[in-house]
């Protein structure tokens, strides 16, 4: 009889296998744990390391924000001392300009003391030339009003600038190199402002092209340094090359196309060439009427430059046109006590005396007195009256007086110097040159005497007003 095989024998190698079994599950899971442990490690590692170079980035960009704060820090310390020196500059070119102005004025006087035995025409065509001085305004910048056209350099900063910009806003990355050239140019110091913009030229054309806005921006800003240096070729073909520019990326219609053709129409008028000048001007116009309407007062700025690019060629009937319709677009816009509206009627009453229109010219300067009048003292009326009635009513009273007495004065009215006083100056000189003209002697005596004090509390007043910044 065979022997079965001891079953307890059997039943331990099945134990065995079963053990090894949960001994390799069990391996292989502590594998798997050590590998992802591993894996995290890693991340852990590389995270740190991330962070590491965060942290070190983030250093270098507080670094650099605080060199930019100093040097933000070092521009505003720059910028408060130019302005500060372009404050003293103004007032004492303002000082020199009205103590000139003075001069001139009684040099006039002289010539009509010295002039009285001679002969009525001759008279006649001196007091005509003398005004025609007293009222050619020049040639204003793109939205500044008329000038000396003596005092062409330095430019006013607000001035400069607004010409500068032409209806096209000073990009950010520009705005802080624009102000200093601004400021350094109405100083004076050429030899800082040119080497500026050259620069600045010559970084935005290689970085944005020749064919950009703010490169034309740049050519406008150093043309009118040029030309305040009195470089006018410079100037004209910069502005030339900045209006190709314009047209060609912001459209033919674009304002700033209209204010660089107005420029270039006052640089090539303040060079006499009128003729040239002219078409430009016209353009501009053309382009303000399509783009901002026909009424807007910027239309009415350019009809006052047209107009007089028109009188120094002796236009005078396009002269009157232009400027009767700037005065109705101000009076509509702006209100009868704008001060564009009493400029452009003195500038209309000069275009009325150059085509002998005196009664006309005569009403405008009345006017704009009795504005000015009634907005200081109230409505015309009893012994309420302005300048020109009490200057007409001691003309007709001159004979009344004894020798060696005295007419009364005649209150305070040089107090309306502060409303708009350049302008009421001119207007007081002026009506004085055409009742002179007019042999009314003593009235033209008493405006111009006022004209004389209201120069000389003018200037009191803006010293006044520098001092009390001052403190």
């Amino acid at each position: 009889m065979a022997c079965s095989p001891p079953v307890k024998s059997i039943k331990m190698e099945n134990g065995d296998t079963n053990l090894m079994d949960e001994k390799t599950n069990i391996l292989r899971k502590s594998l798997e744990t050590i590998e992802l442990g591993l894996s995290e490690a890693q991340v852990m590692l590389s995270l740190a390391q991330h962070h590491e170079h965060v942290e070190a980035e983030k250093q270098k960009l507080r670094a650099k924000v605080r060199r930019l704060c100093q040097e933000n820090g070092w521009l505003r310390d720059e910028l408060d001392a130019t302005q500060q020196k372009l404050q003293f500059s103004e007032q004492r070119v303002a000082t020199l300009e009205e103590e000139k102005k003075h001069l001139e004025f009684m040099n006039e006087m002289k010539k009509y003391d010295t002039n009285e035995s001679q002969n009525p025409d001759e008279n006649k065509e001196q007091s005509e030339s003398s005004t025609s001085q007293n009222l050619d305004l020049g040639f204003p910048e793109d939205d500044e009003e008329p000038s000396n056209p003596e005092a062409l350099s330095p430019s006013q900063p607000s001035a400069m600038a607004q010409a500068a910009s032409g209806g096209y806003e000073i990009p950010a990355r520009l705005r802080t190199l624009h102000n200093l050239v601004i400021q350094y140019a109405s100083q004076g110091r050429y030899e800082v402002a040119v080497p500026l913009c050259k620069q600045a030229l010559e970084d935005l054309e290689k970085t944005s092209g020749h064919d950009h806005p703010d490169v034309a921006t740049m050519l406008n800003i150093l043309a009118l340094v040029y030309r305040d240096q009195g470089k006018y070729k410079e100037a004209g073909n910069l502005l030339n090359d900045a209006l190709k520019i314009r047209e060609k990326t912001l459209g033919r219609d674009h304002p700033a196309v209209a204010a660089t053709l107005n420029n270039l129409a006052v640089l090539y008028g303040k060079r006499g060439k009128y003729k040239e000048a002219e078409p430009l001007c016209k353009r501009a116009l053309e382009i303000r009427e399509k783009v901002l309407g026909e009424d807007h007062p910027d239309v009415a700025k350019q009809l006052n430059n047209l107009a007089l690019l028109c009188q120094n060629q002796g236009k005078y009937e396009e002269v009157e046109k232009y400027y009767t319709r700037a005065l109705k677009i101000y009076e509509k816009k702006l209100g009868q006590d704008d001060p564009n509206v009493a400029k452009t009627k003195n500038n209309l009453a000069s275009a009325f005396l150059k085509q002998g229109k005196y009664k006309q010219a005569e009403l405008l300067y009345k006017e704009v007195l009795t504005r000015a009048h009634e907005k200081e003292f109230g409505k015309v009326g009893g012994e309420n009256k302005p300048i020109w009635m009490q200057a007409e009513e001691r003309e007709e009273n001159k004979g009344k007086y004894k020798d060696g007495q005295t007419p009364p004065e005649y209150g305070a009215w040089h107090k309306t110097t502060k409303v708009d006083s350049p302008t009421v100056t001119t207007t007081l000189k002026n009506l004085g040159a055409l009742y002179r003209r007019q042999g009314k002697c003593a009235a033209a005596d008493m405006l111009e005497e006022w004209a004389v004090r209201s120069k000389k509390n003018h200037e009191k007043s803006k010293l006044l007003v520098s001092a009390q910044h001052k403190q």
